[in-house]
C-alpha cells in the first residue's frame, strides 16, 4: 500500500494517523517532492476508476491561473489534464491510497481510508 501525501494537509495527516492506528503496512510518497510522471498519474487514475479532472483541486490558485474550470472534460482533453497534474502536482487531490489489490481510493474521509484498508 502506498499513500501520496502533502505533509501540510490535515486530511493526509488524518489518513496516516488512521493507517498507523490500524497497523497498516504502507509507504509514504511525498508527491510534491517525488512528482508522479504522466504514466504514474494515468496508472493511478485507472486504479481509481476516475478521470484526471475528478482528482484535480480546481479551487487551487494554480488551477485558476491555468483556467482549468473552462477546460473540456472529455476523452480528447484527458492528456492535457494529466500533463497539468504532472507539471503542477499541487493540483492533485490528496491523499491517494493505492491498495495491494490493484485499486486505489482518494482518502479524504475516514470511510475511504477504511475502504483502502479493507482491500489489503
Amino acid at each position: 500500500m502506498e499513500i501520496w501525501i502533502n505533509p501540510a494537509c490535515s486530511k493526509c495527516r488524518g489518513a496516516l494517523t488512521l493507517l498507523d492506528a490500524e497497523g497498516a503496512d504502507y509507504t509514504v510518497r511525498r508527491y510534491l517532492e517525488d512528482v508522479p510522471s504522466p504514466e504514474e498519474i494515468r496508472a493511478v487514475l485507472d486504479r481509481l476508476g476516475l478521470e484526471p479532472w475528478d482528482i484535480t483541486r480546481t479551487q487551487d490558485a494554480a488551477a485558476k491561473e491555468l483556467g482549468l474550470k473552462e477546460w473540456p472534460r472529455d476523452a480528447g482533453s484527458r492528456e492535457r489534464w494529466v500533463t497539468a497534474l504532472s507539471e503542477h502536482p499541487k493540483l492533485i487531490q490528496r491523499p491517494i491510497i493505492t491498495a495491494d489489490d490493484g485499486t486505489a481510493v482518494v482518502g479524504r474521509s475516514e470511510e475511504a481510508v477504511r475502504d483502502a484498508l479493507g482491500r489489503r
